[in-house]
């Protein structure tokens, strides 16, 4: 079954009186559970989509159903219920809240949905993560690895169907970034979560079942990797 499902996707920005096709007719669609990266050079369109299948901004045409919600033609608030109900999100500049402790970053999914008793969740994931111990200490006390992985026991906190990663391991040294995509990928496995990331790094989309390459603007090629198999 599809969780995710793009038909002729296009994103144009207008600019000094000119348009810019930043995505161009695009169309593939996701199976739920399955694990995608999309690579491309650098201004190919890839976090332009990543942004328009997260409903995170619109397109000018085409369509994008997400966990069976048309999100096209839904108002910013709807599309914000969407995300916060089947989404979770993994930045490169990871995004946390510096005035909030690990802890309460990761209980920001759970508070938005109005969930009871969820300092023990957030905790619970904090633990997976390796960080239990760190749960009082704010961004800038951390490093970022840890700020990594603070943000991706967030993006787990609401349990959703679909997670998004845009270079997850963009900002972090090789080490770092090994450990960081071996949690991504275990807790992805054990929640049964789809995944979808954007990267450079063709060792990490090499790890998926399935690479999107994007080249000005279209699909250049869409193969399965061994780790389909």
């Amino acid at each position: 079954m599809a969780i995710l499902n793009i038909q002729n996707l296009t994103k144009t920005y207008s600019s000094a009186g000119k348009d810019l096709t930043v995505l161009d007719h695009v169309n593939f669609s996701v199976e739920e559970g399955s694990t995608l990266a999309i690579v491309g050079p650098s201004g190919s369109g890839k976090t332009t989509l990543l942004g328009l299948c997260a409903g995170l901004d619109r397109s000018s045409s085409g369509v994008v159903e997400l966990c069976g919600v048309a999100l096209d033609n839904l108002s910013e608030d709807d599309r914000a219920q969407v995300r916060n109900k089947y989404v979770g999100f993994i930045f490169q500049n990871f995004q946390l809240l510096p005035t909030l402790t690990a802890l309460e970053n990761v209980m920001i999914p759970l508070e938005l949905r109005g969930e009871k008793n969820i300092r023990p969740q957030a905790l619970d994931l904090l633990d997976k993560v390796g960080l239990a111990d760190r749960q009082h200490h704010y961004p800038s006390q951390l490093s970022g690895g840890e700020q990594q992985r603070v943000s991706l026991a967030r993006a787990f906190s609401n349990n959703p169907r679909i997670l998004f990663a845009d270079e997850p391991t963009g900002n972090l040294d090789a080490e770092t970034s090994d450990k960081v995509v071996k949690l991504i990928f275990d807790l992805n496995k054990e929640a049964g979560t789809t995944l979808i990331l954007v990267t450079h790094n063709l060792d990490l989309a090499a790890q998926t079942q399935r690479i999107i390459k994007i080249k000005g603007g279209v699909i250049n090629s869409d193969i399965l990797t061994s780790a389909s198999v």
